[in-house]
């Protein structure tokens, strides 16, 4: 039989060389490729015909479903999705049979997602697999899925951020800097990408470059051309863009 042509698609170079370690054990596997971004992705699928694919689901600029939606649910080889979403959104990938592994995951929940794949080749039900494909898109795509935990790698360790323990958010690049009570954690995550998956009846963009917590909103106090100064709990004084105003006046249901 010939060896699994295999493509690892992740932001994240320590969850690649994690899969990388695991696959080191599977007998028959042949690692093709590896990808940071999804237009790396796209590419590499097209160009290299790999069997399987590990697709990190939260990816910036382009996610897991956008490479999908690029190559064509017709054109993709058999998928492990790779996410830190929560239990809720995870009932979309169950309910179209999609195999997932949910960060941080075990060496035996991952033999478990490859022995499955397996399977799925050797059957070649491409056809079927196409239509869980955009049946998944569909259902993650008609309902945004909000997190209601963030899991942020840090140092060679693993911290769980609920959100609701998040004071306010600002940008840095191409990551954001979440602020809590007990100190700062850098994501790589772009604000937009984020400030989707947020509930927006609890967390507000008032700026460009800030994210806030709404329930840690202690005062507002009115500054200059239509911005206001936010004061929340701990003290920390954040800028209302005037442009970013009406959001939070139909959050508060009155005007400011």
């Amino acid at each position: 039989m010939a060896a699994v042509k295999i493509l690892v698609v992740d932001d994240e170079p320590l969850a690649r060389e994690r899969i990388r370690a695991l696959l080191s054990a599977q007998a028959d596997i042949e690692i093709i490729g590896e990808c940071s971004t999804g237009i790396e992705a796209i590419s590499a699928i097209n160009r290299l015909e790999p069997d399987l694919v590990f697709l990190d689901v939260q990816m910036p600029e382009l996610d897991g479903f956008g490479v999908i939606e690029a190559v064509g649910a017709a054109e993709m080889p058999t998928v492990i999705f790779v996410t830190a979403y929560d239990k809720y959104a995870l009932r979309a990938f169950d309910v179209n049979a999609l195999d997932y592994l949910l960060k941080p995951f075990d060496r035996e929940r991952f033999e478990t997602a490859v022995s499955r794949a397996r399977a799925q080749i050797q059957q070649k039900k491409s056809g079927a697999l196409n239509e869980r494909l955009l049946a998944l898109i569909a259902d993650i795509r008609a309902e945004p899925t909000r997190i209601d935990r963030l899991v942020i790698k840090s140092g060679g360790r693993v911290f769980f951020i609920k959100s609701e323990e998040i004071d306010w958010i600002e940008a840095a690049g191409n990551y954001v800097r979440l602020h809590t009570a007990t100190g700062e954690h850098l994501h790589r995550e772009t604000m937009s990408n984020l400030e989707g998956r947020l509930d927006p009846r609890k967390f507000m963009r008032i700026h460009r470059s800030v994210i806030v917590n709404c329930e840690r909103i202690k005062e507002l106090h009115p500054l200059f051309h239509g911005e206001y100064a936010v004061t929340l709990l701990d003290g920390t004084r954040l800028t209302l863009s005037r442009s970013y105003r009406d959001r939070l006046e139909e959050l508060l249901g009155k005007q400011i």
